[in-house]
């Protein structure tokens, strides 16, 4: 029998709650989510930190889709990073309690989209444009380009974790 797929998150319609000029951060944040649980689909943990052709392991990706949305998230509340999340960003790449295996590791980003999804819920439209600091050198953006780029951002590494999973699926197949 043959599987019926869904359309893309963008073409199911609004996200309730979320204003309208957030809609398509709320889809890419979510597209990422059901991209990367079906990329991580048979995936073994013993995988996780290895690097083909030195390129950055499908754990570093995980790391890093859930760093970047918890960083830049924050940014565009207004707030600094805290020393928590400064540690988190150092150890992106190498497995650490609570972040070392696929399950634990797909909760994690589960949670911060769902995070996410509550602040966006939260935003005001007249509040996109406001300037915002990111950073030790305070460079400015505002609170619409820091969510865009988490969405957007999230979904470039989606597509390398893509990769990196073939890659590594296939390898593993092969020596089986």
């Amino acid at each position: 029998m043959a599987t019926i797929s869904k359309p893309d998150v963008w073409l199911r319609g609004p996200i309730d709650a979320i204003a309208p000029l957030l809609q398509p951060v709320a889809h890419a944040l979510l597209q990422t989510q059901e991209d990367v649980h079906a990329i991580m689909e048979g995936f073994s943990d013993a995988w996780l930190w290895e690097k083909p052709a030195g390129r950055a392991s499908a754990g570093f990706h995980l790391q890093h889709i859930r760093g970047v949305i918890d960083r830049l998230f924050t940014y565009a509340r207004g707030q600094s990073l805290t020393e928590t999340q400064m540690q988190e960003l150092k150890q992106e790449g190498q497995p650490y309690p609570g972040h070392d295996s696929v399950t634990l590791l797909l909760h994690a980003l589960d949670a911060q989209i769902q995070t996410a999804l509550d602040q966006l819920c939260n935003t005001p439209e007249n509040q996109l444009t406001e300037i915002r600091y990111v950073g030790r050198a305070k460079l400015s953006s505002t609170v619409a380009g820091l969510l865009f780029h988490a969405a957007e951002h999230s979904q470039r590494h989606t597509g390398q974790l893509l990769v990196t999973v073939s890659v590594l699926k296939e390898k593993h197949a092969a020596i089986a």
